[in-house]
């Protein structure tokens, strides 16, 4: 038994989890797939019709559609790493200041971190920490890169933005529930 978490909120499915982590990523990936599809039947429509520049100018708006499918889909991957790895550092230390600073940078690490804090139930003092630290609701691009305006060129943005290395949990938190539940 956690002496921190006597007793665990009910812990929703894992799929239920991944959705709730890369809410936003997930709208933008409908509008990405919809965009590809948009420019998709132009880039064709011109391929016929048009000249080689309306042709270039098509497929550079496909070809940037189609590429950030698979971006948002490698960063909900990467921040769903992070609400896994959020959600142990949590349960075993309780709210720390130093792991929501972990998980601050971006709007999606920070949504990474209130879910997990939230099926913890410690969701208020996480949002009140980030309020205090100046983040607002609106705070969607990452502040790093506010500050680099380089950061494409920066081993750190890939690794940590669409490469994050698979995290397993320490903890069967379903079952930590359940016994949770048993023992009060």
């Amino acid at each position: 038994m956690n002496m921190i978490f006597p007793i665990l909120p009910k812990q929703p499915h894992i799929i239920i989890s991944y959705i709730r982590v890369g809410k936003l990523l997930y709208y933008s990936l409908v509008l990405f797939i919809l965009e590809a599809w948009f420019f998709g039947e132009k880039l064709r429509s011109a391929y016929v019709e048009s000249s080689m520049l309306v042709i270039i100018i098509w497929l550079i708006c496909f070809l940037f559609s189609f590429v950030h499918i698979f971006l948002v889909i490698m960063d909900g991957w990467s921040r769903f790493q992070n609400y896994k790895r959020a959600k142990d550092q949590f349960y075993m230390h309780g709210f720390n200041r130093r792991i929501a600073d972990t998980y601050i940078i971006s709007k999606c690490q920070r949504m990474a971190a209130i879910v997990a804090a939230d099926e913890l139930g410690i969701s208020n003092e996480v949002k009140e920490y980030y309020r205090k630290k100046g983040v607002k609701w609106y705070h969607f691009i990452p502040y790093f890169m506010v500050k680099d305006p380089f950061f494409l060129f920066r081993d750190k943005f890939w690794s940590r933005t669409f490469l994050e290395k698979d995290y397993k949990p320490k903890f069967d938190y379903h079952t930590l529930q359940s016994e949770s539940k048993l023992q009060s």
